[in-house]
């Protein structure tokens, strides 16, 4: 067995969701919601499927963003698992329409951070154990840092 850090690469300005799922539908249903959810946003998926002929299943409305979602499937090359890259819209946009897809087991991450996915590889094949989102704390928000916290959220719309 053997434990690997896969560094997801984004594009410039993009967000992802990844996840793992359980059918091959997952791509439709995926793309559906994508569309239906939020009319303005670009977006790129990927699904590696785990049976039969284990094929990247790929969609999307922005060929930059479907390719990106190819290479970092391929890099990450686990069984059921999805990446969705977006712009123009964000995760919490879809996130919750995502989470009730049928075939959505879980969500790893969903974020506009550097991600690694840490991924074990076995005789069987590949599977992602989890992820790095981000960076680790550097330390606790004090009463200024608070107030800022509000002050973003009411400025970009997500409070009142």
């Amino acid at each position: 067995m053997d434990l690997t850090s896969v560094t997801i690469t984004l594009p410039e300005g993009s967000n992802l969701i990844l996840g793992q799922a359980h059918f091959i539908k997952t791509v439709e249903d995926l793309y559906e919601i994508m569309v239906g959810t939020s009319a303005q946003a670009k977006f790129g998926l990927a699904f590696c499927e785990a049976s039969g002929p284990c094929l990247i299943r790929a969609a999307g409305n922005d060929d930059t963003l479907k390719a990106a979602a190819i290479q970092n499937a391929q890099a990450i090359g686990a069984g059921h698992s999805f990446l969705i890259l977006i712009q123009a819209a964000y995760p919490i946009n879809v996130l919750n329409a995502i989470k009730q897809c049928p075939e959505v087991c879980r969500i790893y991450c969903a974020t506009a951070n550097p991600v690694e996915a840490i991924v074990v590889e076995t005789d069987q094949g590949r599977g992602i154990l989890g992820v790095v989102d981000g960076f680790s704390p550097k330390g606790v928000e004090t009463a200024e840092d608070v107030k800022a916290r509000h002050a973003l959220l009411r400025t970009i719309g997500y409070k009142q």
